[in-house]
């Protein structure tokens, strides 16, 4: 039977944890890495294996709790990592995406976060079986409309075997349920957290706008002069002031040629309509009638059938977004956070990298 060799250092577990080094404890966890047999090698056995001709083919980089990584861990990940969607999010949060590809020592910190999150995962009783992964799959062809067999096959050509891909997916699985009850859950953006955002780039918004009603009595400066239609808009204000009813005196005297019974506008939101009148209905409370008003088609009189705040549409169009990409900062952020707090907490010993 063919022997393996790893080259390692055998880190001491705080005494606090109830855990012992040894030899036995760390040969277990490589065997879990190679369907060969695995000898390891320590500082005694190196003259032997030097006269045997064994060579070094893999050697423990790092032990984070009772987890290991390994220097074909390393391999395994370039492997991964050359597709995209291959990419943990939360393991690569924070990391430069770039250096993942490249760089050693930013890949360890990629694979100490996986051992981290397995540790947690493990305590915390999340770990699924292989009948969750087959359920996952299946969705997955569901989804796609292809067979089974079609996505092993399509995972296949990117140089992935079935039980590699299979490994994959339960990693995540049990990384998304991780992620969800630890951080997800507890991540909270409100519609006020979302406006004060929205205010950075609309800084004149407010939370919530002005939906009115209203009727007016209009004087057109065409029909004689504009000093007429004043004269005749006044003299009307006049008799409102002295007790007319509005709608009798709109009947009588309004001269909109698209006149409505009681002289009825319509609703409109804070900034839908002339700017004149909802300056100057903005004092106004509901029943009362403006002193006249000029604008740019000529003389009014409104009355305000009715108020009431309605949220800002333009803020209501962005906010699902605007929150969604909060959700995403929060999240990348608390993400760095939970693993700090975790590897904190942890036993990590480092090998040479």
């Amino acid at each position: 039977m063919k022997w393996i060799l790893i080259s390692a250092v055998f880190f001491g577990f705080p005494q606090a944890w109830g855990q012992v080094s040894s030899t036995e404890t760390l040969l277990k966890r490589a065997l879990e890495k190679s369907t060969d047999k695995v000898k390891v090698e320590t500082p005694e056995q190196k003259k032997q294996a030097a006269a045997s001709g064994a060579v070094v083919v893999d050697r423990i980089v790092a032990v984070v709790n009772s987890e290991i990584i390994l220097d074909s861990d390393f391999r395994e990940l370039n492997k991964f990592i050359r597709s995209e969607e291959f990419i943990d999010e939360a393991l690569a949060a924070g990391l430069d995406a770039n250096l993942l590809k490249s760089d050693r020592t930013t890949q360890l910190e990629y694979l100490i976060r996986d051992k981290l999150m397995a540790s947690e995962t493990k305590k915390l009783n999340l770990e699924v079986t292989e009948d969750r992964v087959d359920k996952e799959i299946e969705d997955m062809s569901k989804r796609a409309g292809m067979s089974v067999n079609d996505i092993y096959q399509a995972v296949a050509s990117q140089g992935f075997a079935k039980s590699e891909y299979r490994a994959f997916l339960k990693s995540k699985i049990e990384k998304q349920n991780l992620i969800e009850s630890e951080i997800i859950s507890r991540l909270r953006i409100s519609d006020d957290d979302a406006f004060s955002e929205y205010l950075k780039s609309h800084p004149q918004a407010k939370t919530s706008i002005d939906e009115f009603s209203l009727a007016h009595i209009f004087f057109n400066p065409k029909k004689g002069s504009p000093q007429a239609a004043l004269e005749r808009a006044q003299a009307a204000l006049t008799k409102l002031r002295q007790g007319e009813k509005f709608e009798t005196l709109a009947e009588q005297t309004s001269e909109d040629p698209n006149f409505s019974t009681g002289g009825y506008l319509g609703n409109f939101k804070s900034g839908e309509f002339m700017k004149e009148i909802e300056e100057a209905i903005a004092p106004l409370n509901v029943g009362d009638a403006s002193s006249v008003i000029r604008s740019r088609m000529g003389f009014h009189i409104v009355k305000l059938l009715s108020k009431k705040e309605t949220p800002d549409p333009q803020f209501l169009r962005e906010k699902d977004r605007i929150k969604s990409r909060l959700m995403s900062a929060a999240f990348r952020r608390q993400v760095v956070i939970w693993f700090q707090n975790k590897r904190d907490e942890a036993y990590v010993k480092v090998n040479a990298i």
